[in-house]
């Protein structure tokens, strides 16, 4: 019976659209495959049915990775075992042979070590920048250590984000305008190199805005529950102190990612209305709209973006219609600019 219902949950994960859910190609972008095992379909599948499993149904069951090429290494086996049996082939190259099978599992065992480096060093990232946006959003907080705290958010998201895009993408083939447009054409695809524009422009910014650590609190401490379920679940810590935290926090993913998609729009609004006081800047409001606009079209974030838009013109253009009709001239001047 429970065989028959997990026969059911896995053709419903492979029946699955996706390419239609927005969160499929974020989900990939931040996954680190050896090279030798990226362009195998099993590979693919296998983490199409985690994305599965995380995100829409948990109690699908996904077998370990090392199990998918269980078939692969029995024939390789079977064809080493019937080399060494037959008499003609049994002492031309022993030794090279040896010698190729020990590189391809050491290689493969430096390809392990070298893909958890990279998750462990983004883990830590993620965990500070979730401290720091703490300390910086906390308002019982000194104004000196919680500014310092608003910094170092912003720098370490920018570094960090910097980093993945070099694993993801290295750099381009050529400094020259094209080879340096099709490699912004590949890191489009992602979130980190938005995340890199989002920090810089509020890192640079002549006073602190606290609030602009929220879409960065909201990535991290995600990223942090999952690295943490799937590395410690099994530990006495874990189950007594952190799992129903991160199972919360997995489980509110959505509503989180909605926070900061909303919280990134509100300060597009917010620096609207700094332009009308001292601390106005016109500069570091138009280069924020600008990516605003970025957010709005990139294949990675349009679904989240565009949705929330159309919830807040659901809201907001009755109103405007009602109270104040004389807004909706330079209003759809700027969204036609927007949407260009």
């Amino acid at each position: 019976m429970a065989s028959q219902r997990q026969k059911e949950k896995k053709a419903a994960a492979q029946g699955y659209d996706y390419e239609q859910d927005g969160r499929w190609a974020e989900y990939w972008s931040n996954v680190l495959v050896p090279a030798h095992l990226a362009g195998r379909p099993e590979v693919l599948q296998h983490f199409k049915l985690k994305f599965y499993q995380r995100h829409i149904d948990p109690e699908l069951h996904v077998e370990p990775l090392s199990a998918l090429g269980g078939s692969r290494s029995s024939t390789q086996s079977t064809t080493t075992a019937r080399q060494e049996s037959s008499p003609s082939t049994a002492g031309r190259q022993p030794p090279l042979n040896a010698g190729a099978r020990n590189n391809q599992t050491g290689g493969t065992g430096g390809n392990f070590r070298r893909q958890m480096d990279q998750q462990s060093f983004k883990f830590l990232a993620n965990a500070f920048v979730t401290l720091m946006a703490l300390v910086a959003t906390f308002p019982l907080a000194p104004v000196s250590i919680s500014d310092r705290a608003y910094q170092f958010t912003l720098w370490v998201t920018a570094i960090t984000s910097l980093y993945s895009i070099y694993l993801q993408h290295g750099k381009p083939q050529s400094w020259n305008l094209q080879g340096i447009q099709i490699w912004l054409q590949s890191v489009f695809t992602g979130k980190e190199f938005f995340y890199v524009l989002f920090a810089l422009v509020f890192v640079t910014s002549s006073f602190p805005i606290k609030i602009a650590v929220i879409p960065v609190l909201c990535q991290s401490v995600v990223e942090v529950a999952l690295f943490l379920r799937s590395n410690f679940s099994n530990t006495q810590l874990f189950r007594r102190y952190l799992q129903n935290p991160c199972s919360w926090l997995i489980s509110n993913s959505n509503a989180l990612q909605r926070t900061g998609v909303n919280t990134e729009i509100g300060l597009g609004f917010f620096l609207l209305f700094l332009l009308v006081t001292p601390q106005r800047s016109f500069i570091q409001t138009f280069g924020y709209w600008q990516l605003l606009k970025l957010l709005y079209n990139a294949p990675a974030t349009a679904p989240s973006h565009r949705t929330s838009w159309s919830v807040i013109g659901m809201r907001a253009n009755p109103l405007i219609r009602q109270y104040a009709p004389f807004l909706e001239t330079p209003i759809n001047f700027v969204r036609r600019w927007f949407l260009s």
